[in-house]
């Protein structure tokens, strides 16, 4: 058991050393660029990941509350209802004249058919009716 713990602690410090240096944003690495100490942290197993935790990150809050998720804070859009969305009811009533559009020209193929078959049958019938 002690054998194994020899392997895993190491390997667990290192894993979530790389991860808090992946998520952490780059203006907050002390001393080096970022991937500077993703490599330091991947070469040097035991004292890259101890050099991350000590010296690699500012450990303050930051002013305005910045996480490493901020990026995709500042980047996810809002959630707005369909009703209250001005470009979603807009883009509804350009589909609706569009699609009356159409409509109306269907109907009038349909009526334009229509005549056709009426006139047809007209034609039929007079032929059927000189025989």
């Amino acid at each position: 058991m002690l054998r194994v713990l020899m392997y895993l602690v190491p390997l667990a410090l290192t894993v979530y050393a790389f991860i808090d240096c992946l998520n952490t944003p780059e203006d907050e690495a002390k001393h080096l660029p970022k991937i500077a100490w993703v490599f330091i942290i991947l070469l040097f197993w035991i004292v890259g990941p101890i050099a991350w935790l000590a010296a690699g990150k500012l450990r303050h809050a930051p002013a305005g509350g910045r996480t490493p998720s901020e990026w995709h804070r500042n980047h996810r859009a809002e959630y707005v209802a369909p009703d209250d969305n001005p470009e979603f009811l807009k883009s509804l009533s350009e589909e609706n004249k569009k699609d009356e559009s159409l409509l109306k020209s269907w109907e009038a193929d349909l009526r334009r058919r229509e005549e056709e078959l009426k006139r047809q049958e007209r034609e039929q019938r007079e032929k059927d009716g000189e025989e």
